[in-house]
């Protein structure tokens, strides 16, 4: 197995912008068919982070990227190395639901026809749906606009577009940030059954999402420059019952944050 148990791996990551660093030195590894959960203060660095998993950052005027991401133990940020492909491979669902202005079928096949996956779309779709949960409540609507869909449907919808190029990795940056707690609750237990096929990294500022579906915990704080670094890494019922850095423990006992 390539990469071990660890299917991306960080090795002294740094990010700046316009010579600013976001994050710095962060190294730590993410085990296969997992979820990890990388919590701390407004301003770390959390979605930084989570953005140089799968190259984001190149997007972004000014971003310097430093160090290492592994990826199956091929550095993504190496020559020759595709970032599309990246992303296609290591899949993202953003903080606010962003269904494209067309049909529910069409944003779950839009990443399939820009892959150049022509065939076998109708199967393909149903199956992403299905995998998001949200097939039962979507089948007899398929060619209608996907903004008449409810605010969690929507990001169900977004998590299955991400899923039907079937990516190793999902990256979710607060999913559940803008919905209900009906709406959150649905998104937690999707998340939980999806690790069985999928590796998930979540940044979330909700301690009790965390701690909920979590299996490994990061906490990030603030160095001195205000770049944020990796202050504690470990399973999630330690880090929350028995935190190694008194930094850690301020933070979930909201001393600072």
């Amino acid at each position: 197995m390539v990469g071990g148990p660890y299917i991306i791996e960080t090795l002294g990551l740094s990010v700046s912008y316009d010579g600013r660093y976001a994050v710095r030195n962060i190294s730590m590894r993410f085990p296969r068919n997992s979820i990890t959960a990388i919590i701390g203060p407004s301003g770390c660095g959390k979605s930084t982070l989570l953005r140089s998993l799968n190259r984001m950052n190149d997007l972004i005027p000014g971003a310097r990227v430093e160090g290492r991401v592994l990826f199956k133990g091929v550095d993504i940020y190496g020559d020759g190395v595709d970032p599309v492909d990246v992303r296609r491979r290591i899949g993202m669902v953003f903080q606010k639901p962003n269904p494209f202005p067309m049909s529910i079928y069409d944003n779950v096949a839009f990443g399939l026809r820009i892959n150049g996956i022509k065939d076998d779309l109708d199967r393909r779709v149903r199956r992403a749906l299905e995998q998001a949960a949200l097939w039962d409540e979507v089948k007899d609507r398929l060619r209608e606009n996907a903004y008449k869909l409810s605010g969690g449907q929507q990001q169900r919808l977004c998590i299955a577009r991400a899923l039907a190029v079937e990516p190793e990795v999902l990256l979710l940056d607060e999913p559940a940030a803008s919905l209900d707690p009906v709406a959150t609750a649905k998104i937690e237990e999707l998340l939980t059954t999806l690790k069985q096929d999928y590796t998930i990294i979540i940044v979330t500022h909700n301690m009790q999402q965390a701690a909920r579906i979590a299996d490994q915990t990061a906490v990030l704080m603030p160095d001195e420059t205000g770049a944020g670094t990796l202050v504690e890494y470990g399973p999630t019922r330690q880090i929350f019952t028995n935190p190694r850095s008194r930094r850690t423990e301020d933070y979930i006992r909201g001393r600072i944050g």
